[in-house]
């Protein structure tokens, strides 16, 4: 989310790991249930780096930690397992991505809640994904359409794309860059 906020006009609203950190006019803010799991976090992302096999990448994001095997899908069930086991042992939760797994506090919210609880009082929302996760965003964003909020669903088009998600979206882009490009024509139409 620094990257965003970093290059983006204050009053866009930025939402992190899946709505456990936001930015909203420039103030940060954390989900203070989220924040008590933050040191469990920061133990766990030191245990998996001691355990997690050669060649993936434990990737530590403040209140999640992901385990990337791109570099060797093979590995996918056995960090799978891994994350599995410490997830029992801590109390964290277990999302899949992309040739990666996250641990993340217990915390109800996803894509689709954050959306819910941010583009509801907008006349339209967009929302960019590539990944399963982004799926319950789409869902959100069908919900707002049906009260007659203007949503667009974009997909981001790639080799690990997940099918259903470019089923289910009004739009799709090819790789980041298209992503990037259609952020910057929206950002020099909104602005």
């Amino acid at each position: 989310m620094a990257f965003l906020a970093a290059r983006l006009p204050t009053s866009i609203l930025l939402a992190g790991l899946y709505g456990l950190e936001v930015q909203h006019h420039g103030e940060y803010q954390v989900d203070p249930e989220a924040e008590g799991w933050r040191a469990v976090v920061s133990a766990t992302a030191t245990r998996l780096r001691v355990a997690a096999p050669s060649g993936v990448l434990v990737e530590p994001k403040g209140l999640s930690v992901t385990c990337h095997y791109r570099a060797n899908p093979a590995l996918g069930p056995q960090v799978t397992a891994l994350a599995r086991e410490v997830a029992a042992a801590t109390g964290l939760v277990v999302r899949a991505g992309r040739k990666s797994v996250e641990l993340l506090p217990p915390v109800r919210t996803d894509k689709g809640s954050v959306i819910a609880k941010w583009a509801s009082p907008v006349g339209a929302a967009c929302y960019l994904g590539d990944d399963i996760g982004d799926l319950a965003a789409f869902r959100a964003l069908d919900q707002l359409a049906a009260r007659g909020i203007g949503t667009a669903r974009i997909a981001v088009r790639s080799d690990e794309a997940p099918a259903e998600l470019l089923h289910a979206a009004d739009v799709t882009v090819d790789a980041p860059e298209g992503a990037a490009t259609l952020l910057r024509t929206l950002l020099r139409t909104l602005l």
